[in-house]
């Protein structure tokens, strides 16, 4: 069994909510939501976060806008819609649910 398999697969599991999650106070563009997970020893590389960011723009939960650079090309800014802030609330529920039931059952001795 390859464990960091595991990890990884562990963590694009949560990868959709974390995003979201990000977007829930303001708009960001790719670099800052990348370093937010960074921050918060949630590594992940661009090429994963790109298709990622495209798919909830697809599905309806995420907007975007360009916004000129002062040190660069303009940035694709995203944001959520309104959709996007009722899947994040449903989403958080989940993950309350789900938190809560492994904690009770990798805590038992």
């Amino acid at each position: 069994m390859n464990i960091e398999n595991t990890k990884a697969q562990m963590r694009k599991g949560v990868l959709e909510f974390c995003i979201l999650s990000v977007l829930k106070e303001k708009d960001a563009y790719t670099s800052e939501i990348l370093d937010t997970l960074k921050n918060a020893k949630l590594l992940v590389v661009e090429g994963t976060v790109y298709p990622l960011l495209t798919r909830l723009k697809n599905d309806g939960l995420l907007n975007y806008r360009w916004e000129e650079s002062t040190s660069g090309p303009p940035r694709k800014y995203y944001g959520l819609t309104e959709l996007g802030k009722t899947f994040l609330t449903e989403l958080s529920g989940t993950w309350t649910e789900l938190s809560d039931a492994v904690n009770i059952i990798t805590n038992q001795k």
